[in-house]
């Protein structure tokens, strides 16, 4: 699985122009699934998510989970396009990505994990669907983390 978490302001998902999830201060995570992602990726992951230092103690440095952030939420979208593949020409190929029957579980158990985490529903984009997502990024931080890799 690979991740990608933004320290957000605030951040909303709309589909078809109606806003479906949205969150003030916190972080907006994107999640890409592999077919040779496991249930150990997830919660691997997950742990990560939870424990992240990146939000500002009070002398200003980012020494924080989002556990320790007072009204700190988490939005989830998939995107598959996480996994692209840019090694040969200038089209991304997606072969990587999971098709929904290996990536909704998997999906669907990150989303509860973090849901658990943070003692309430994390709320998310759909999967699959077209979504415009919208937020401000907050440093701006950016943060992109592979299970595979274990960085």
């Amino acid at each position: 699985m690979r991740i990608v978490i933004q320290r957000v302001k605030n951040a909303s998902v709309a589909i078809e122009g109606s806003v479906t999830a949205a969150i003030q201060q916190g972080m907006l995570v994107l999640v890409g699934v592999e077919d040779a992602d496991t249930a150990e990726d997830v919660e691997w992951l997950v742990g990560k998510v939870m424990r992240l230092r990146i939000f500002d103690d009070a002398e200003g440095v980012m020494n924080l989970p989002i556990t320790d952030v007072s009204g700190g939420d988490i939005l989830v979208v998939s995107q598959f396009t996480l996994m692209a593949s840019t090694r040969k020409g200038n089209r991304p190929s997606y072969i990587r990505a999971s098709r929904p029957e290996v990536a909704i579980p998997l999906y669907n158990r990150f989303v509860e994990s973090l849901s658990c985490g943070l003692g309430h529903p994390v709320p998310t984009g759909v999967f699959g669907a077209d979504m415009k997502v919208s937020l401000v990024n907050d440093g701006p931080v950016t943060i992109i983390i592979d299970s595979h890799l274990r960085e």
